[in-house]
């Protein structure tokens, strides 16, 4: 099984395959790990043009039940063999529950040059998330500072939710509503099955699963009513649970967001064109629909307040909602 970091340089974020692990940079503010910086740091001074670079590491310890710190420790010294002389490798490793959001806000604060996350989607999530605070995105308290790279870089969209919650949520792929959301949700208790825990969670969401009647507002037009929705699905990014290809047509660099619907199904359709579901080729199966949004309002007729919202797996409570995309917010360096 392959993973990858994603790695922020500059603001941005770069993607390296490397088994068993997914990375992102930074550092935190608290709880904070004792080690995230040595003696030698020089977050805190130095000249872009003389000074190596920061790097830092965002680790998830729990990550894959515990493979992910094991598979990191091992990438780490070809790390510091192989980039020693030009960066600085700091490594923090979250304790709980958002601490790789206050790690990535105080490592920009503090001008790293990269934020790479190591864990899964959550650890991901978390420093997609840090990257912003409230409306705003966080940036170097060193306003005359400049940092460059030597990669290729291009610019990728992010996706915005705001609704009940104080401050708005960001996400890099998926953002889903109703029956996946809710398999998401109890998927996340069973992490420790891997693959396995979206085919538990599923099953569990199905038990007195009710396709629910929705009223969606695109780019502030008028409302539309959509009956007996299942699942509605809001792609920045193609892919969700375990590599279910839902939005096929989405593309994180185009400006907009891409909104899949299905509608009236049963749990023997999921059955049935699991394999279309899998490999993104369902938009033409009946009862499934497709648009090009950059914003969409999501109400529950019935406003019984129990349609579940997630995005990148994390839980986000209940509808409404309201979604919409951030053009090119951050740099990609691949």
């Amino acid at each position: 099984m392959m993973g990858y970091f994603q790695i922020a340089v500059g603001g941005g974020i770069m993607g390296v395959r490397v088994p068993m692990v997914k990375p992102w940079v930074i550092k935190a503010e608290k709880p904070m790990a004792p080690d995230i910086f040595s003696d030698s740091s020089i977050l805190r001074g130095g000249s872009s043009s003389s000074r190596r670079r920061d790097l830092v590491f965002v680790v998830n310890p729990q990550g894959a039940n515990g493979r992910t710190i094991k598979e990191w420790k091992k990438l780490l010294p070809y790390l510091r063999s192989r980039l020693g002389t030009d960066y600085n490798i700091c490594e923090s490793l979250t304790s709980g529950p958002s601490h790789g959001i206050d790690i990535t806000r105080e490592a920009i604060l503090e001008g790293a040059d990269a934020v790479i996350a190591v864990g899964g989607d959550g650890t991901l999530h978390e420093v997609v998330n840090g990257f912003f605070w409230g409306d705003h995105a966080v940036t170097n308290l060193d306003r005359e500072a400049t940092h460059s790279t030597a990669l290729g870089r291009s610019r990728i969209d992010v996706g915005v939710i705001s609704g009940e919650t104080k401050e708005p949520h960001y996400f890099l792929n998926v953002a889903d509503i109703h029956l996946s959301a809710k398999a998401g949700f109890y998927a996340s208790r069973y992490k420790r099955f891997g693959n396995l825990c979206y085919v538990i969670g599923a099953l569990q969401a199905f038990i007195g699963h009710h396709n629910q009647d929705l009223r969606i507002k695109v780019n502030g037009s008028e409302w539309e009513e959509y009956s007996q929705v299942t699942a509605l699905c809001i792609g920045n990014g193609k892919y969700f649970g375990g590599g279910m290809k839902i939005v096929p047509n989405a593309d994180p660099c185009s400006g907009n967001l891409k909104v899949v619907i299905l509608q009236d199904f049963k749990w023997y359709d999921f059955i049935l064109k699991l394999h279309q579901l899998y490999r993104g080729t369902h938009l033409s199966v009946k009862n499934v629909s497709s648009l090009s949004v950059h914003s969409i309002e999501v109400e529950d007729i019935s406003g019984s307040g129990s349609i579940y919202v997630q995005s990148d797996g994390e839980h986000l409570g209940f509808l409404p909602r309201n979604f919409r995309i951030l053009p090119a917010a951050i740099e990609m360096i691949c």
